[in-house]
């Protein structure tokens, strides 16, 4: 992961700002305990980030829910790994 973006303080960033930056990059979600997304930034409007995932289904997540959102690397197929 290349940095993490902690909730919720932001010093008045809006958390839909900063998602905007992640449009067309491949993103893990967490919204709290054990519930996490991956997928690409799609659009982030009126409270709603919408992802793909890899198996091309649309997702949609209340920003309110949002803890910690980071950009995911591809670190494509290493040797001796099933991916």
């Amino acid at each position: 992961y290349e940095y993490w973006v902690e909730l919720p303080s932001f010093g008045g960033v809006k958390m839909e700002a900063i998602l905007r930056e992640f449009i067309g990059k491949k993103i893990d979600v967490n919204c709290g305990s054990n519930v996490a997304f991956r997928g690409e930034v799609v659009s982030v409007e009126s409270g709603v980030l919408n992802l793909l995932n890899e198996e091309q289904q649309k997702i949609f997540i209340a920003v309110e829910k949002i803890a910690a959102v980071c950009e995911c690397r591809d670190l494509g197929s290493r040797p001796g790994f099933i991916v």
